[in-house]
């Protein structure tokens, strides 16, 4: 009964998320499935968690979107989410659910809220980085780089990566049984989770130049050509990027946890 009632729950979610634009088609459904795993583990906390995340975040993307089209400009995708971001962003997190109905070992609550964290992280820098009056520093090169270039940070990004994280963090401290102490770590892995996203976004993300304008884009097709790849590996899109940094920031936390 308590299962039927979730999916009653999340199913008119995921319908008015979609109505509202905030997922496609493919992320609905992705979205629905994600949902059921993290209720199935972690009962309606979970999803409180998750839709803290989900509901922060699309707002943000929404939040003075015409000053963000430089930003849409470059990035593969829009703030519509299909079912690739929405697993980058919830997949490894249900995974962590799921342990955890099969284990019951609080270490399994803990990565998952790193996991919500890292990609809350991440998103409120890129969304609110975005908006800095100040062009972004590359990591890799240490040059000023246009707006929404994957590897460069501005002192706003960070500031609302820093919030982003330690946020999901403190909802998780109300949500879940879980120590001032694990929360600030839970916080602070988040927030290693946006830099590692940085890192791999200026080394090894793939970066395409536009045939007719020049520009460097994450798009393989740009004013309407196929652009040519000048950087990183074709396989680490944005999405890979977004899921590797977050298992990668909770493989370290397990050195704190365990």
């Amino acid at each position: 009964m308590i299962t039927f009632v979730y999916m009653l729950i999340i199913f008119f979610v995921v319908v008015l998320a979609k109505k509202v634009r905030f997922l496609n088609s493919s992320g609905s459904i992705a979205a629905f499935f994600v949902g059921i795993c993290i209720a199935l583990g972690l009962g309606y906390k979970g999803l409180l968690l998750l839709g803290v995340f989900f509901l922060s975040s699309s707002l943000l993307s929404k939040y003075k979107k015409s000053q963000k089209s430089m930003m849409e400009e470059k990035a593969e995708k829009g703030s519509e989410r299909d079912a690739f971001q929405v697993m980058a962003n919830g997949g490894a997190a249900s995974v962590a659910s799921l342990v955890y109905l099969v284990t019951n070992e609080a270490l399994w609550i803990y990565l998952f809220a790193i996991l919500i964290a890292s990609s809350n992280s991440d998103t409120w820098a890129s969304e609110i980085g975005t908006l800095s009056k100040k062009q972004p520093l590359s990591i890799k090169n240490f040059r000023l780089e246009e707006t929404g270039t994957s590897g460069a940070v501005s002192v706003l990004g960070t500031v609302a990566a820093i919030c982003g994280s330690f946020f999901i963090a403190l909802c998780a401290f109300f949500l879940f049984p879980i120590s001032v102490k694990e929360m600030v770590i839970i916080g602070v892995f988040g927030f290693v989770g946006n830099l590692l996203d940085t890192l791999l976004g200026a080394l090894l993300q793939a970066g395409y130049q536009c045939k007719v304008c020049g520009k460097m884009v994450e798009k393989r097709i740009h004013c309407g050509k196929e652009t040519i790849k000048k950087k990183g590996f074709a396989i680490l899109n944005n999405d890979v990027v977004n899921i590797l940094s977050g298992i990668f920031a909770a493989l370290l936390a397990l050195f704190v946890f365990v």
